[in-house]
């Protein structure tokens, strides 16, 4: 039998849960799906997703390495940055380039120093009449 793969789940390291929270919810609009500690003290761990895309953060110390990438293939790219440019979040104004490999990138980079990669395929040039 060969491995069919579900999902995907990045986990990206926080330490601040008011600024991950800000970030994630307050600025991309994520919705936060659940939270986790083992006791009151323990750290946080949480599931947050937009779209299809879930994410999970934590404050576990072994969980992730701090300066992460995902690479999110997407459609709706230019909507998405409209969107949170619109908010005015006061500690990025993320833009879009274009990339070697003719897609439209937006790259978020969090308070932890995670980014996330919204990349989106450029359509074709039309082909000429004959």
């Amino acid at each position: 039998m060969s491995l069919t793969v579900l999902q995907t789940t990045p986990i990206f390291r926080i330490f601040d849960i008011a600024k991950a929270k800000e970030f994630y919810i307050d600025f991309l609009g994520f919705t936060l799906d659940w939270e986790h500690r083992f006791d009151e003290a323990a750290p946080l761990y949480m599931q947050v997703s937009r779209n299809g895309l879930t994410l999970h953060l934590s404050e576990h110390h072994g969980d992730a390495c701090p300066g992460s990438t995902v690479f999110v293939r997407a459609q709706g790219v230019a909507d998405f940055h409209a969107e949170i440019t619109a908010k005015q979040y006061g500690y990025l104004r993320p833009g879009i380039e274009t990339t070697f490999h003719q897609s439209q990138c937006m790259e978020l980079i969090d308070p932890f120093g995670n980014r996330l990669r919204f990349d989106e395929a450029m359509k074709p040039p039309p082909k000429p009449d004959r």
